[in-house]
């Protein structure tokens, strides 16, 4: 399942080391760049996507509201913008707040080894999702969403279950 998308390989301070095919650098689990948008409304719950059903790994498990990996001389903030449009169909300011290194061995046989950039954002305005990356989306307050992968983790993405215990300090922090 090759691509012609590629992502930027890091080493644990986020110095670029190389270029590698996504679908291969999630095969082999090297250290990459990406990002994760968290979008809240003013009732302060979370916009979450459901991935689309034939994506190549985590595959209908629920996730933040966008997250993917930036382009080579493309900036973090410039990506995340790009991809909360292509994928959620929208626009609103965003503020880094964090990054979250980290491993997880996924479905598929594929291995999660990001250093990934966590942007807020608020925003009521309605997503247009694009089918191609999201099956579904809805709202949920971070109590909600913590008992929800505290009763059934499986139905959410790695990445998500590590951030979402962090998600009321960085909403203070941009607040």
């Amino acid at each position: 399942m090759p691509t012609d998308e590629f992502v930027i390989l890091v080493d644990d301070q986020d110095q670029e080391i190389g270029l590698m095919e996504k679908y291969e650098a999630h095969r082999k689990g090297l250290l990459h760049r990406a990002f994760s948008v968290f979008v809240f409304n003013d009732n302060k719950e979370l916009l979450l996507q459901k991935r689309a059903f034939h994506k190549y790994h985590s595959p209908g498990l629920w996730t933040n509201t966008c997250c993917s990996h930036p382009r080579k001389n493309e900036s973090i903030l410039d990506a995340s913008y790009r991809r909360l449009e292509e994928e959620m169909g929208m626009l609103t300011p965003l503020k880094w707040v964090d990054t979250l290194l980290y491993r997880a061995q996924l479905d598929q046989e594929m291995i999660e080894h990001e250093l990934d950039h966590i942007l807020i954002g608020f925003s009521n305005d309605e997503p247009k999702i694009n089918p191609e990356e999201v099956d579904s989306y809805a709202y949920f307050s971070i109590l909600k969403l913590k008992e929800m992968i505290s009763f059934e983790p499986e139905r959410f993405t790695e990445w998500f279950k590590l951030i979402v215990p962090k998600l009321e300090g960085y909403i203070k922090d941009v607040s």
